[in-house]
């Protein structure tokens, strides 16, 4: 019974950090750009939470330590960017310091709107469920819109407590300094609840020994996908992290998460430690059996659901119009830029006709790895339609976007591909425009796809919000 209940919560720990293994460290490229910088030799402040454990923490030495810590650590070694850390005492003055300029990146952290005032993010670095803890007596939560009156305690400025003030109105907020505190809050049976992450939560209890408390409930909605933050006048210096983050991969990741946060199993007849061994994986995982169920159903779910297209391995259309229409929306209510590039392989026709489907299939796959090689941490890519691949490229001007798009025109049709040699690839470029809805951006992105095709292909067209023509580029 102890092997079975440790394994069921090994594999519910294991579910926080899996996804898609990223490319291996020895394919980094960078930009003339980003090797000139990279050249400066300017050692990187980062800011960090000095008492988030076992994320990251300042320990009695003042070093930096836990899972961000060595996550950050690879990121920098396969990179070559030396990164040193701007002491801070709390979680509020980081922020401070952030906001101020003082450091430059921000270690691990949630996407928030707020947080969009002042930085641009990676791609997620580690993945974490939040979990709602209570005391042992507290009722299973299924849906904390029907809950109360209750209290939750949580640490200020989180993403968390951003999202609890607009989605939980009927909560009563008691925030903290730090994680530590919030829990015991909890525990002490000065708030009803907290939402944490579930990695913080077992480390907590198993710790502390704060066995009055439990899993009552999550929120999937608030799973955490902890980014390395950026101070927004450094996109160069975000691009450099961002294919670091690239080239960790799930293993790497999963196993640094067990370094600090490990489940032994010891063997012998020492009771006592049987016993507590026991207990803190019963109260981990008390009251919370269904929510467990659900969660692998969602998970089964979410594996079966068709989000990416299977011979390019990149998002396919159905997922790319949801995420535009996510986009556009969130454009206009931060009123930032937003462009689209749409592009075309020329002449794929006779690929098709002449090596047959399977080269096809195999050029469309060398094509996506190249565009997502060139990828920065913002954008989103994957497969419009057919033999067109579509970039939603967030917070970028359309002159941003027509430099990337020729970034891209270069390094493709520069590629031998296998088989069928050099290629030649059309570009429609469009910026969002005043409350334009998606169908509008995208429509206007495609007519200047079909201009570039139109004036003979191998060039890029920006298409202007009201001009019937768009402008072109030509490639050489």
């Amino acid at each position: 019974m102890l092997k079975r209940t440790l394994l069921i919560l090994v594999g519910l720990i294991a579910t926080t950090t899996l996804e898609a293994s990223a490319q291996p460290a020895e394919n980094i490229s960078f930009t003339p750009e980003e090797q000139a910088y990279l050249a400066k030799a300017a050692p990187v402040r980062m800011c960090i939470d000095p008492d988030w454990a076992p994320f990251e923490r300042l320990n009695e030495e003042g070093r930096h330590e836990g899972i961000a810590a060595d996550l950050i650590q690879l990121v920098a070694e396969r990179t070559g960017l030396r990164i040193e850390l701007y002491p801070t005492r709390t979680w509020d003055e980081s922020l401070a310091a952030s906001k101020g300029k003082q450091c430059q990146i921000m270690s691990f952290l949630n996407r928030s709107p707020d947080r969009d005032a002042w930085l641009i993010f990676t791609a997620p670095i580690f993945f974490d469920q939040n979990v709602i803890i209570t005391r042992e007596e507290h009722p299973f939560i299924g849906d904390l819109h029907r809950v109360k009156n209750l209290s939750v305690a949580l640490p200020r400025g989180t993403m968390i407590e951003e999202k609890i003030r607009r989605d939980y109105p009927d909560l009563t907020l008691i925030t903290t300094g730090s994680e530590p505190e919030a829990i015991a809050l909890v525990s002490e049976r000065k708030a009803d609840m907290t939402v944490r992450s579930l990695i913080v939560a077992a480390h907590a209890i198993k710790q502390e020994g704060l066995f009055n408390l439990k899993i009552a409930g999550h929120i999937p909605e608030y799973a955490n996908e902890l980014r390395i933050g950026v101070i927004q006048e450094e996109k160069l210096l975000r691009d450099i992290l961002e294919k670091g983050v690239q080239t960790l991969t799930s293993r790497e990741r999963e196993a640094i998460a067990n370094r600090h946060a490990p489940l032994h199993v010891h063997h012998g007849l020492d009771q006592n430690l049987l016993w507590l061994t026991l207990a803190t994986a019963t109260l981990l995982l008390g009251g919370s059996l269904l929510w467990n169920q659900r969660l692998r159903l969602a998970n089964r779910k979410l594996r079966q659901s068709a989000d990416i297209d299977k011979p390019t391995g990149c998002f396919n259309r159905r997922k790319m119009d949801d995420r535009l229409k996510e986009e556009v929306s969130h454009c206009l209510r931060a009123a930032q830029p937003l462009s689209l590039i749409l592009l075309h392989l020329d002449h794929f026709k006779p690929i098709n006709e002449i090596h047959g489907h399977l080269v096809g299939d195999q050029v469309l796959a060398e094509l996506a790895q190249l565009i997502r090689s060139r990828m920065r941490g913002t954008d989103l890519f994957g497969r419009w339609c057919g033999i067109e691949f579509l970039v939603i490229c967030r917070e970028t001007s359309g002159t941003e976007a027509l430099e990337l798009a020729e970034q891209l025109r270069q390094r493709i049709e520069q590629h031998e591909f296998a088989v069928v040699g050099r290629q030649r690839v059309s570009f429609g470029v469009a910026s969002h425009q005043e409350n334009e809805q998606p169908s509008r951006l995208i429509s206007r992105t495609e007519a200047a796809l079909l201009e570039a095709k139109r004036l003979g292909g191998g060039q890029i067209v920006i298409k202007p919000a009201t001009a019937t023509t768009g402008s072109s580029l030509r490639g050489s």
